[in-house]
């Protein structure tokens, strides 16, 4: 995932985005504590990707205080 495909997705589908890459991160951290995560450079990319997420939101969220 890049930033330019998040900027051509609406708030609403960045919120649900958001909630999905959270879920898996909680499941990830559950997996790691179990010690039956496989992957572990996912939690990086996850984290990351809830980064970027954020990121766009907030730029999005300038924008439209910024035209008002």
């Amino acid at each position: 995932m890049n930033a330019k495909e998040l900027n051509d997705k609406t708030p609403d589908q960045l919120k649900d985005q958001l909630a999905e890459l959270k879920k898996e991160a909680f499941n990830l951290r559950f997996q790691q504590a179990t010690q039956q995560l496989e992957n572990t450079a996912r939690m990086r990319t996850v984290r990351r990707d809830v980064a970027r997420v954020k990121t766009v939101l907030n730029q999005k969220a300038a924008a439209a205080a910024a035209e008002e």
